[in-house]
């Protein structure tokens, strides 16, 4: 408990929240560096082909038994690429994956950029706000989007790409929903705490 207290105390949490706010833009920087290599065709996925399966193979290369790819990214979905008759990957597939990634990381980047605000904040000396109630929520709402809705915009994405491609994608999805779920629940409801405590204090200072 006094361990508690010392991190509580006015001395150690300004300079802590000032870290977790660069720590957010980290974060966000990480995922716009991610969204761009996606788009450029450093996804990974499993690549099958007349010539064999491959794993881990990338849009951006001629070469699938390359064992050096440089920086990739990846997403925790089981993704699965076809290769067209004439044995090549579809460019609207990689529209697909590109788009896929995307879904699922521009949210998490405006998410986080909520956190940095709260943690600015804090580092201000302003914690128990109507601002920082607000931004816990839209963080909530953000990540709970992330975790409900995505997948299936995911698995319309991999339909339409289907439809309008000589090549195939499939896609496994929502494995980590219940992950980001339970977080998210979290700060909605902290979010209604400080908003229920914010008004709790308005009316004690109107009532003195």
């Amino acid at each position: 408990m006094k361990f508690i207290q010392k991190l509580a105390n006015e001395r150690f949490a300004r300079p802590a929240a000032q870290l977790m706010k660069f720590a957010c833009y980290f974060v966000i920087c990480f995922y716009v560096l991610c969204t761009v290599l996606s788009f450029m065709g450093r996804q990974t996925f499993f690549l099958h082909t007349k010539a064999g399966t491959f794993e881990r193979a990338i849009y951006a290369e001629e070469n699938h038994n390359s064992h050096s790819r440089s920086m990739t990214v990846h997403t925790k979905d089981d993704i699965h690429v076809w290769t067209n008759d004439n044995d090549q990957i579809e460019p609207t597939i990689q529209i697909g994956l590109s788009f896929m990634y995307a879904i699922n990381i521009v949210p998490m980047i405006f998410a986080y950029w909520f956190l940095s605000r709260v943690f600015a904040n804090i580092n201000k000396g302003e914690i128990f706000t109507e601002q920082n109630s607000s931004y816990l929520l839209y963080y909530g709402l953000l990540q709970f989007s992330v975790a409900v809705f995505v997948p299936f915009i995911k698995l319309l994405i991999c339909w339409l790409i289907n439809l309008v491609s000589n090549g195939r994608m499939s896609i496994s999805t929502g494995q980590t929903m219940f992950n980001m779920l339970i977080p998210s629940i979290a700060f909605i409801v902290a979010a209604y705490i400080i908003h229920y405590g914010v008004h709790l204090q308005d009316e004690v200072d109107h009532t003195l």
